[in-house]
């Protein structure tokens, strides 16, 4: 397919492009340049009046909670979705595999008409979740990272003790890796210093939630008496996850020993949690993507979670956010985190893009396409959602 006459943001800094051309073959982006000959009998798509920008990648998820949406709004962090006693894993717990199954499915139904192209899923429930999260998604064309988890958590004795992982839950891990993206840890305070090392040698994606509340933060140094991300970091993470109370300390060695930072600004807000400090997140050298987390809390949008966090950071720090950086983090940060080949418009990238409707009523006329995706585009703007050179949603003819 040859895409001609179209606005585009190439590349990893999302260049604007008003009129260029993009050649897809294979499910990925062949070539891109303002002239490109069509080849043979290729098919040629008019893209005029459109803006190409990058699927999204929606870095973190928990849609295995998509049946409980805005089931407790009252109570505390813990008592919505601590991993082993909140209201989210009761719901997980008595709910039967089919019901869940359905409303997974239709949150990824729902990504997909939002244009998220690629998401990432701690999924709960241990082996059966990830089988359960992969059956829901055969008929449904997204992009899944599923990052599984061990149904096995400790107090504090048992973390404060270093209790290794036991042999029968070690021989769990092993199978559940074989069986998915990576793993996605809940986080330093369920897991002692032994078992996080253990969860470090799955050759595979490695992430864990940390700094998300205060609570753990303090219950960190009161339990080991290390901070949380420190210890978060005995898993060699290729991620970390929230991070809405780390020090300035705790960025900068997660700037030096991971590939960056997933925040939920939205979910962290909907917690009564505050909202992460991007902008000294970035001046410790952090890659940040952004993610959606919870179905439970929040709607799997990622055009309400880029206004959001621009806004919001600009209003609590009082200082001017470019809005290409906001939409960096939920496109190209979010491949460059994954380590794959997602989240940019350039020759051997994944074909995965959104298509605008430059004319629609609220973004004609675009005179900044990056502030005009980020605080004005919704649903409703997109034209068309491809995925891997496919049309999965809408049309662009």
């Amino acid at each position: 397919m040859l895409i001609k006459n179209i606005a585009a943001l190439l590349g990893s800094n999302l260049d604007y492009s008003p009129d260029t051309c993009i050649r897809i073959r294979g499910g990925m982006i062949e070539s891109v340049g303002p002239v490109l000959r069509p080849h043979g009998r290729e098919r040629q798509v008019d893209g005029s009046g459109l803006l190409m920008i990058p699927g999204f990648v929606n870095a973190h998820t928990h849609i295995g909670d998509s049946i409980g949406k805005d089931i407790t709004l009252d109570g505390s962090v813990d008592q919505k979705i601590h991993p082993v006693h909140g209201v989210k894993s009761k719901i997980l717990r008595n709910t039967p595999p089919s019901m869940l199954s359905e409303f997974m499915a239709n949150a990824c139904r729902s990504m997909i008409r939002r244009g998220i192209t690629t998401f990432v899923d701690f999924r709960e429930g241990g082996l059966p979740g990830v089988k359960l999260l992969k059956h829901s998604l055969q008929n449904i064309p997204i992009r899944a990272v599923i990052l599984g988890r061990v149904d096995f958590y400790q107090d504090a004795r048992d973390v404060g003790g270093n209790v290794p992982l036991p042999d029968s839950k070690a021989r769990d891990l092993v199978t559940l890796a074989d069986q998915c993206d990576g793993i996605g840890v809940s986080g330093a305070n369920e897991n002692s210093t032994a078992v996080l090392k253990q969860y470090s040698r799955i050759p595979k994606i490695r992430a864990i939630h940390s700094s998300e509340t205060r609570q753990s933060v303090n219950v960190s140094k009161r339990v080991t008496g290390t901070a949380e991300t420190a210890r978060a970091l005995k898993l060699e993470p290729h991620f970390l996850v929230h991070m809405t109370h780390a020090s300035r300390g705790d960025l900068e060695m997660a700037s030096k020993k991971t590939r960056g930072i997933v925040v939920c600004p939205r979910a962290n807000s909907a917690l009564a949690e505050g909202v992460p400090d991007i902008g000294m997140m970035r001046e410790a050298g952090c890659t940040l993507a952004l993610g959606t987390d919870n179905v439970m809390i929040n709607s799997p949008d990622m055009f309400r979670e880029m206004d959001f966090l621009w806004k919001v950071t600009m209003g609590i720090q009082q200082k001017r956010v470019d809005p290409k950086e906001i939409l960096k983090m939920a496109t190209v940060n979010g491949g460059i985190i994954l380590g794959q080949n997602v989240g940019a418009i350039a020759g051997g990238m994944m074909a995965d893009c959104i298509f605008l409707d430059t004319h629609m009523i609220d973004l004609e006329p675009m005179h900044n396409p990056y502030a005009s995706v980020v605080h004005r585009a919704s649903e409703s703007a997109i034209g068309g959602v491809m995925i891997g050179g496919k049309m999965v949603h809408g049309s662009i003819i």
